[in-house]
């Protein structure tokens, strides 16, 4: 079963495609040289906030439970992934992971198989209070948290939910489990919150955690995205410089989407010219920890994409715009197919991976551009 990679078309026609370069035996390397060793997997599509940037008020229509992979069909494909096709990390996503049962399972079978292999979750952290430990112990490496504002009512206003206590919370119990470096995901929206980047900063500075500041992208459920309703990566270190002294950082980026800043106090704050994070070199103050910022809209990083994604249903997306799926499920639940016939299928959809912005190159204003049939939290973060 390893004939040419079907596309399952999402909102547009498919064109035939060109996939005789694509040979498992390199991994997941695409037409452009990019190759894929990041693994971003979507346990469910099912969520329990409906952040505005994301998802219609009254929700989407789930997934039904035997339409969703099962623990051994992740287990499988994270295996090829990784045994044959050169993934050396794994994100598992949503939706909402924490909303699926049998999590602690499907991370505690994904451990055993890889004991060394990073294994990271994005969550909204509803819940997290009472599973961050067992998470730890069954193997999860670190956590995610999606989360815009520290003010209840902002909070409210960006998720339809007053949850901000519940998150905070979880927040706190991942960290006390280990579940470090612990990384927060804050998306800023024109005249709701963006004001609040530098507190947002702050605030994570001194808990210890990351703060990723990512650009708002056109996968809204509802639509409504503006290219001039973004708040650009710009205007977000524009914010911060407001409190703090940020300074590029100087390690490799090795094909993160985030770009990093060393974060100092602002000039003449530093009372102490022994610090080993002094940081004179830079006319800042003392070094507080590090920011970064995803510019997917202004300052796109298509050329170095390391990513790869199947949604909860089992269907590659090569890239987060693509309007093409490529189907594993049927592959996985074939009794005659083997590991080979998935990781060829799998090689197939990533060769034909767009350059950019699931077009022939960066800019969501182009004709070319085509917004993806699904919003995020159907694909998958």
């Amino acid at each position: 079963m390893t004939g040419s990679a079907a596309p399952v078309a999402l909102g547009m026609p498919s064109l035939p495609r060109d996939v005789e370069g694509a040979d498992p035996a390199h991994g997941l390397v695409d037409s452009f040289g990019r190759r894929a060793t990041d693994l971003r997997i979507s346990l469910i599509d099912k969520c329990n906030l409906r952040c505005t940037y994301c998802m219609p008020a009254e929700g989407l229509p789930w997934l039904k439970k035997d339409q969703l992979m099962t623990p051994d069909e992740i287990r499988r494909l994270v295996r090829i992934g990784v045994e044959t096709l050169g993934i050396r990390e794994l994100r598992l996503t949503g939706g909402e992971p924490l909303v699926r049962a049998d999590l602690l399972e499907i991370i505690s079978g994904l451990r055993a198989d890889h004991p060394e292999l990073p294994i990271a979750m994005t969550t909204n952290a509803i819940g997290l209070e009472k599973k961050a430990q067992a998470l730890a112990d069954a193997g999860l490496s670190r956590i995610n948290v999606s989360l815009d504002s520290l003010h209840r009512e902002t909070f409210a206003q960006l998720t339809r939910r007053d949850s901000l206590d519940k998150v905070l919370t979880g927040v706190e119990a991942a960290a006390q489990a280990g579940l470090t470096p612990l990384k927060i995901n804050a998306v800023l929206m024109r005249g709701i919150n963006d004001q609040e980047a530098p507190e947002l900063l702050a605030w994570s500075l001194e808990q210890g955690y990351e703060l990723r500041f990512i650009e708002q992208m056109p996968l809204d459920g509802e639509e409504n995205w503006k290219r001039e309703g973004t708040v650009s990566a710009a205007e977000t270190r524009e914010l911060l410089s407001q409190r703090f002294r940020l300074v590029p950082s100087q390690e490799n980026r090795d094909g993160a989407p985030a770009e990093r800043f060393d974060v100092y106090e602002p000039h003449g704050n530093d009372k102490d010219d022994d610090d080993k994070h002094d940081a004179g070199a830079h006319g800042a103050g003392a070094f507080l920890g590090k920011v970064g910022v995803i510019a997917s809209v202004t300052e796109p990083f298509c050329a170095d994409c390391r990513r790869t994604r199947i949604t909860a249903e089992g269907r590659v997306m090569s890239c987060l715009f693509s309007n093409e799926e490529f189907d594993l499920m049927h592959i996985l639940r074939d009794p005659e197919a083997t590991d080979a016939d998935v990781a060829q299928r799998w090689a197939e959809a990533m060769w034909v991976k767009p350059a950019a912005h699931g077009t022939d190159r960066p800019g969501f204003e182009l004709e070319s551009f085509h917004r993806p049939g699904r919003s995020m939290s159907a694909i998958g973060g």
